[in-house]
């Protein structure tokens, strides 16, 4: 399921990318693509550093369960939204947006490894 999730995110990034060449050649360099590579490339570095953190962890004790799967669902979603408020609303909103996500994701990692139990 990893490895086709993240072919999935490298092939999306790659044509993305091949079309932001394209719309710079032409002129356009803010177009529905760059945007659509740029939220794919902070969702995939995020997947990336959020695995081998946890892998860190997981190895020393610090945590006892890690779900990247879960991670793959959570980037789909919230990166889809990333997507919409990008581009209605700016930059700056879709960021938040971003670490919102990227928060929400630190409250599942933290309840998968008891940290809310009393």
């Amino acid at each position: 399921m990893t490895r086709w999730a993240l072919l999935t995110f490298l092939t999306i990034l790659i044509l993305g990318a091949a079309t932001v060449v394209v719309a710079r050649f032409f002129g356009r360099s803010q177009s529905r693509a760059s945007v659509l590579v740029s939220v794919i490339s902070h969702w995939l570095c995020a997947y990336v550093l959020w695995t081998f953190a946890a892998g860190l962890a997981h190895r020393y004790g610090v945590l006892t369960a890690y779900d990247s799967y879960l991670f793959v669902v959570l980037a789909l979603v919230v990166g889809f939204w990333h997507y919409r408020v990008r581009l209605a609303r700016g930059r700056e909103q879709g960021l938040v947006v971003f670490v919102g996500g990227q928060l929400a994701w630190l409250v599942i990692v933290l309840a998968q490894n008891g940290v809310f139990r009393q």
